[in-house]
């Protein structure tokens, strides 16, 4: 397959290339994808979520390959998965899906420890992935705390 292709996926089917905040294109591009996840099994849903971890890593590796820096701002399929972990398990209301979009948003924009070390340490397509696996599992945790507060 030619590296149009990755880029492609890496991208997001183009949402990636928006010219402005190409991350939050990426992760309004999953909302759907997520959504429809959600109405899986529990188990299944958790398999899926899983074994995209190393398929995105590759993609989003191979995408980045001629690309200059560690993290192109056009690869959004970190952000995807990122923001499916935010929302994983959850009841797909469109106030978690919300929730969990400006979360994971916040999270990823803001960096804090460990998702900074994470973006700061780690290279190639891991790399690139990890730092937003990270962003989805902390917005998770409040988006988990919320519900089980009934907020949510």
């Amino acid at each position: 397959m030619t590296p149009r292709f990755w880029q492609l996926l890496a991208s997001g089917f183009g949402a990636g290339r928006v010219p402005r905040a190409p991350g939050t294109a990426g992760t309004l591009a999953a909302v759907p994808a997520v959504w429809l996840l959600a109405y899986l099994p529990p188990a299944v849903h958790a398999v899926v979520l899983l074994a995209t971890l190393p398929a995105a890593a590759w993609v989003c590796g191979r995408a980045a390959r001629d690309e200059p820096g560690r993290d192109p701002g056009w690869i959004v399929l970190d952000e995807m998965v990122g923001y499916g972990f935010a929302v994983a398990l959850l009841p797909p209301t469109a106030t978690v899906l919300a929730a969990g979009f400006l979360l994971f948003r916040a999270f990823d924009i803001l960096k804090p420890p460990p998702i900074r070390w994470l973006d700061r340490h780690l290279h190639g397509g891991w790399g690139i992935l990890l730092d937003d696996v990270a962003a989805g599992l902390a917005a998770r945790l409040v988006l988990e705390l919320a519900h089980r507060a009934g907020w949510l």
